[in-house]
């Protein structure tokens, strides 16, 4: 239900509310509320839909509206009890609008034009979904995928901080590699909504957050119910059911489960066996008019054979082919359980308080080969990384909004704690997958208590944000093997600033400034003694947004970024591996454009010049640090009948080490996908490199011996991206 009251005083009337979705009555977050005949953007939904506005003069009219959804014009006059609904419709970028207040910022408006355009099919789309964000899979599909964004090749997510419902994805000191983010064990269908923000200018996010951050919600209450089979090549299957559990009285309490099964053998020669099951379930209760109570759990397990990285060199003697092994014994399996709960209190229609806590158990087991016969000749390089982790957290928010005179201040205050507890955390020389010897092996315990507090202002067409933020982080490593190892800590202050002008309802400018970090591995912590172990980034953005027409949604952005080191564990050699101070600077362009009611394209374009502080020039190069991408396409969209879509992504070529004698190789990727929709059912067919393009999804330069061969060569290594792919799908609704 959606209350909006009116409070009379010094010649205004202040106006609270919640607006939502009228079928499912999910909560509708950055729905713009307008007062009927102003030309500006006065506020927006929060989180949980709500809203509080001032509005001079009595019987004020609102104008209320979100992507997908039909306009509603509200009057507040003699009414105690509003109810906001909005009625699902067609997506329409005239909803799109030049937000006034950071709160609420462009990127989620435009994941949630991308997610209802192009429904993804599994979690990879998900985190493509992101602006300029790049992944790329190499181990047979059940590891966590490379991630690039904004000229960093971040690993596994050592620079872009991941969060789904508010719970950390990233798992910090993990076996394979510093902030490793699976994102699995989300089931895509239940994705509400992204988040996105590029560099380290949010208050509420800290460690990783240096390139951006990624958060997932899902949602609350299911539309409807779906059951879907897929089937498609290379013995590929998957089911997926979503139930609705309560489908009466939701704006009391709601709860729906979903299930998903996946299976396959992939293009490689050597079958990859990959499969993985997820579940996870969802309940919404509203305790009081005041308070809201949400919990989720989840399960997620997974396990593959993956046929590993090919070399150049063995490719061209045709010793393998291109979708051939050189050490087919490599994958592995891994899972999570998670708990998580929030509750909020509103202790007025200004004043709420968040609270959240959540708990994972996580295994990991992963068989790799990098190098074959450089180390060991006679058994090979084989190794095995395992870990077995509790991690913990709680996470508290108070905002408060007050207006003084016209002027709308709002006050976010926060901290929590995380803990990470892993046992056995290992790395061990292995022979088709049978353990040879120890190469490192502890236990890992790790912390993060964190404090912010935020104020943003809204005044006239200016709106500020100020923040500041402080993290202390403890390490402790008890090393099995050589216990001489002492604990370390340090903290460190982030301040935040944002500064938006609203020339008009069709252009904002912006600037931010602010500074991130990564915390480094517990196990380099430790080992270095505190030294250089939480590096900073200092980052800078100048854009603008711009609505030329009703049919255009535009955001252009010049940045600069600058990491203290870039220094971080390398997981699969158990080394440390610094390279000192880097520079980052780009320009981004995010684009939309609608041609018909139906009709959709859009754009992203990115350019970064990435480069080592304090090196020769040509030997500045940072390795796989990506130089120009681009994604986009068409998309056809109608809520009932035919629907379809043709997407690209592109890479440039880019250096693969240093000086760039070794080049990891550009690609150009086209899906697309048709549907037939109705409302109760839904048939599909889904293509993956439509053009059968042969592409190196990820690439290293790296140094490998093959069997027989009298010396190490440096060359580039790569996983072949997946040919083309075909895949139909029958769902049903209820």
């Amino acid at each position: 239900m959606v209350l909006c009251c009116r409070m009379a005083g010094f010649g205004q009337t202040a106006i609270v509310g919640q607006v939502l979705d009228a079928i499912s009555r999910q909560p509708l977050e950055s729905a713009s509320i307008s007062l009927y005949g102003d030309q500006t953007v006065n506020t927006f939904t929060d989180h949980y839909g709500r809203f509080y506005l001032k509005a001079r003069g009595a019987n004020p009219v609102l104008l209320v509206s979100y992507v997908g959804y039909l306009q509603r014009t509200i009057s507040v006059s003699g009414k105690d009890a509003l109810r906001i609904e909005l009625q699902p419709a067609a997506v329409n970028l005239k909803d799109a609008v030049v937000l006034q207040s950071g709160g609420a910022t462009r990127f989620s408006t435009l994941s949630k034009i991308d997610l209802d355009l192009q429904p993804v099919k599994n979690t990879q789309e998900l985190m493509r979904l992101a602006p300029g964000l790049f992944i790329a899979q190499h181990a047979g599909g059940g590891k966590a995928e490379q991630i690039f964004l904004r000229g960093f090749d971040c690993d596994h997510g050592t620079d872009v901080q991941v969060s789904v419902d508010g719970m950390p994805v990233n798992m910090v000191s993990h076996a394979h590699g510093q902030g490793y983010a699976d994102t699995h064990f989300i089931i895509p269908e239940t994705v509400n909504s992204i988040d996105f923000g590029a560099g380290p200018y949010y208050t509420e996010h800290g460690n990783l957050n240096t390139a951006g951050y990624v958060s997932f919600s899902t949602y609350n209450s299911l539309p409807q119910s779906r059951v879907q089979v897929e089937a498609g090549l290379f013995n590929s299957y998957r089911v997926l059911a979503m139930v609705d559990l309560l489908k009466k009285n939701k704006d009391k309490q709601s709860a729906y489960i979903a299930a998903e099964a996946n299976y396959t053998d992939g293009p490689s020669l050597s079958p990859q066996h990959f499969n993985r099951f997820n579940l996870f379930g969802k309940y919404n209760f509203a305790l009081s008019e005041h308070d809201q109570l949400t919990a989720s759990v989840s399960a997620f397990k997974s396990k593959w054979d993956a046929s590993g990285q090919v070399p150049t060199r063995a490719l061209e003697s045709g010793l393998i082919s291109r979708w051939g092994s050189i050490d087919p014994s490599e994958g592995g399996n891994t899972e999570r359980y998670n708990a998580n709960i929030s509750f909020v209190h509103r202790w007025s229609s200004q004043t709420s308080w968040e609270n959240q806590a959540f708990y994972s158990r996580y295994l990991f087991n992963l068989y790799s080969d990098f190098s074959f016969f450089l180390s060991d000749s006679v058994n090979g390089d084989e190794i095995n990384q395992r870990e077995r982790r509790n991690m913990l957290g709680y996470n508290s928010r108070l905002t408060h909004k007050s207006y003084v005179g016209d002027a709308l201040f709002t006050s976010n205050f926060g901290a929590g704690i995380r803990y990470d507890a892993t046992d056995n955390t290992e790395l061990a020389h292995v022979v088709k997958r049978r353990f040879l010897s120890d190469v490192k092996l502890g236990d890992i315990r790790e912390s993060n208590l964190f404090a912010y507090a935020e104020q943003q202002a809204s005044v006239g067409n200016w709106h500020f944000i100020a923040g500041l933020r402080f993290d202390a982080l403890h390490f402790s490593y008890i090393d099995q093997l050589d216990p001489q190892m002492p604990a370390q800590g340090k903290a460190i202050f982030s301040p935040k600033l944002n500064i938006q002008y609203t020339v008009n309802p069709r252009v904002q400018l912006y600037v931010k400034a602010g500074k991130g970090f990564h915390s480094n591995d517990t196990r380099v912590v430790v080992a270095q003694q505190g030294q250089e172990i939480l590096p900073a980034a200092y980052g800078a953005d100048l854009g603008i947004t711009l609505k030329p027409g009703s049919r255009w949604l535009l955001n252009i952005a010049a940045w600069y970024l600058q990491l203290e080191q870039e220094f971080v564990y390398r997981g699969d050699d158990a080394v440390v591996e610094p390279s000192g101070k880097t520079r980052r600077e780009g320009l981004d362009l995010i684009a939309r454009y609608q041609f018909t009611t139906n009709l959709f394209a859009n754009l992203n374009f990115n350019l970064t010049r990435p480069r080592a502080l304090g090196e020769q020039k040509g030997q500045d190069y940072i390795p796989l640090a990506p130089v120009a991408t681009s994604t986009g396409g068409l998309f056809y969209k109608a809520r009932k009948g035919f629907n379809g879509s043709f997407s690209y992504r592109y890479m440039k070529n880019r250096p693969a080490n240093e000086d760039n004698s070794i080049v990891a190789k550009g690609y150009f990727v086209a899906d697309g996908a048709i549907n037939y929709t109705q409302p109760k059912y839904e048939i599909g067919l889904a293509f993956e490199n439509l053009f059968n393009t042969k592409w190196n999804e990820a690439q290293f330069a790296t140094e490998s011996r093959l069997k027989g061969e009298p010396a190490p060569v440096t060359e580039l290594n790569f996983t072949p991206g997946i040919p083309f792919f075909a895949r139909v799908k029958l769902a049903v609704n209820f």
